[in-house]
């Protein structure tokens, strides 16, 4: 059984390799090329970042509760301000018949008030751009807008323009000239919105649903039936 004294002495032999081996990492990091500073940095940033974590923590503390509190407000608040819209929405929205065309996707819908009426397939301009020459050209789209109806024509006659002869590869020919007048090629009936632009129909009811058109909005007879007999002059037509 070993004694006291020799414990004594074996503590004080480890301690003193604990203090060499500690006197010599200054040697070993200059012999390695390795900062001191790196070093610290290696060992002292993560404890600096955990006191900063934990006194941001203390100063602002973040519980469940308080979480649900502000989405429960936030939710209030989004809540108010849709409601807020619908009530603007409705105070512009037309108590009477009007009509809402998507030139994207060629549909149109008939409304009255907030019901829709009518939901269906129509035909847009096509965006082709048509030359003559380098002074006279025409893009064939459908204007975007609130516009209202100028005025309505039972059995319309189409007045050709310039562009459907050049088109044709026809001479143009004077303005009141028999052969710019065609009948039945607009349908049984025809709505203008303005600048030339007509709601009509079409002899080409296949392409309904189709951006084919010179820029006016075609429908098939049973739809341009409905929309002739519904919409009045001054009626609001909002294309988009």
């Amino acid at each position: 059984m070993k004694s006291i004294r020799w414990y004594i002495k074996k503590l004080r032999e480890d301690v003193k390799d604990i203090l060499r081996w500690l006197m010599g990492i200054p040697e070993l990091l200059e012999k390695y090329a390795i900062p001191i500073l790196a070093v610290a940095f290696v060992f002292v940033f993560p404890l600096i970042i955990r006191f900063i974590i934990w006194s941001v923590m203390a100063a602002k503390p973040v519980t469940l509760q308080t979480d649900m509190e502000s989405l429960e407000s936030a939710r209030r608040k989004i809540g108010q301000e849709i409601a807020a819209l619908d009530r603007k929405l409705d105070a512009k929205r037309p108590g009477s018949y009007y009509l809402v065309i998507n030139s994207a996707s060629n549909e149109f819908m008939l409304y009255k008030g907030a019901e829709i009426v009518r939901k269906d397939k129509c035909s847009t301009g096509s965006y082709i751009l048509l030359k003559n020459g380098e002074d006279q050209q025409w893009m064939f789209k459908t204007p975007k807008g609130e516009f209202r109806i100028q005025h309505k024509t039972i059995s319309p006659v189409w007045k050709k323009p310039d562009w459907a002869f050049i088109e044709e590869g026809l001479p143009v020919p004077p303005e009141n000239h028999y052969t710019r007048f065609e009948h039945s090629v607009l349908g049984d009936y025809a709505l203008s919105i303005g600048d030339g632009y007509l709601i009509h129909g079409t002899l080409f009811q296949r392409f309904i649903g189709l951006p084919v058109t010179h820029g006016c909005i075609r429908l098939n007879d049973d739809n341009l039936e409905l929309v002739f007999s519904s919409l009045q002059v001054g009626s609001k037509v909002y294309i988009y």
